[in-house]
């Protein structure tokens, strides 16, 4: 076993405790914000663009200065590299293409729900099609964004975005796998969408933790299911791995931050070392996830493969807590798939003799 499988497994046995007394809370829109803040103090061709949202999605911190002591914005600082485009989103995204076509590596920042959505045809054709280096931030992505309710809650992006020819599609769990994939989508050509929240949701992983745009990471070894889960349902499937430990059962976890291009190799390796899989995620259950899962497993393999995921149909008002027993997002309805994935796989077995 590998030195980071080891290091991923201490901290997850540390972090899992239904509890939640040890468990660091931050939003993931932080982890974006620090990490285009880095970026434009160390690289003079990024530029960030944004759509009348920049303090909710934190590009502002870009151009003002926060405060040490109060974590608030007090005085402009580089107003060079920050663009207010204004509610126009196609405008932005097309400005981003020309950027891109002039040498400079824009991020264009919002909603994720209006840039798929709203914008998704500039998206297409004049940053796709001609693969430019255009990167761009989806904020409220699913539905732990709190009041904001169904216009607001992206739900159904990453099968949007993950369609498109040479987009990469980068989910990240916390704050700091954000702003390494912040971070890192500066140096993966082409197009790339990074998805981030507004609420709070637990740290899972720290400075150290590896992150790679297009692999896959264990963070709990197991042997009778494979739990593989994105985003903020990464800590979701962490503590289903725990509750079914108790249980007998030994629960693989991975975060599988990148959907395109997905880890082929870790992946398969799952499928046929555990027999059963689960996918865990803050989105709708088609198209996300649990379909680019599935569409690689079943060309490949027989497995059982449960998806957790939103169930047809659109957010809803309420508190992240809330909103997370409402749709059958919390690690007791992981654990549940991961027994019904555990089920079918024995009768499979049974079956075949």
């Amino acid at each position: 076993m590998s030195q980071t499988v080891n290091q991923h497994e201490n901290y997850a046995a540390h972090i899992v405790n239904p509890d939640r007394t040890e468990v660091e809370f931050r939003p993931t829109r932080d982890g974006y914000g620090e990490g285009l803040l880095e970026l434009c103090r160390r690289d003079s061709g990024v530029v960030v663009l944004d759509a009348a949202l920049p303090k909710s999605t934190r590009a502002q911190w870009v151009h003002l200065t926060r405060c040490v002591h109060t974590n608030e914005c007090v005085e402009e600082k580089s107003q060079d590299r920050f663009m207010d485009i204004g509610i126009s989103e196609q405008d932005m995204l097309s400005t981003a293409a020309g950027l891109a076509l002039a040498g400079l590596v824009p991020f264009v920042t919002t909603h994720g729900v209006v840039v798929a959505g709203r914008a998704w045809n500039q998206i297409r054709t004049i940053i796709c099609y001609p693969n430019l280096n255009v990167k761009i931030g989806g904020g409220h992505g699913g539905i732990f964004v709190g009041p904001g309710g169904a216009t607001h809650q992206a739900l159904e992006e990453i099968a949007i975005m993950r369609v498109l020819p040479n987009m990469t599609v980068i989910v990240p769990a916390d704050f700091h796998e954000t702003k390494k994939a912040t971070l890192a989508a500066a140096e993966t050509p082409g197009p790339v969408y990074i998805r981030f929240g507004q609420e709070p949701v637990p740290v899972v992983t720290t400075e150290a933790t590896p992150f790679t745009v297009g692999r896959a990471e264990t963070y709990r070894e197991g042997t009778d299911v494979a739990l593989v889960a994105a985003g903020a349902m990464v800590y979701e499937a962490l503590l289903a791995a725990g509750v079914l430990a108790e249980e007998g059962i030994s629960a693989r976890v991975i975060n599988s931050h990148t959907i395109k291009p997905l880890d082929r190799k870790t992946l398969l390796a799952c499928a046929r070392q555990c027999g059963a899989m689960v996918t865990v995620e803050e989105h709708q259950a088609a198209g996300g996830l649990g379909g680019a899962v599935a569409e690689l497993v079943a060309q490949e393999l027989l497995v059982p493969l449960e998806i957790v995921g939103v169930s047809d149909r659109f957010g809803e008002s309420g508190e992240p807590d809330e909103l997370k027993k409402a749709f059958g997002l919390t690690h007791h309805d992981v654990a549940a798939a991961a027994r019904r994935a555990v089920e079918r796989k024995t009768r499979t077995y049974e079956a075949t003799g």
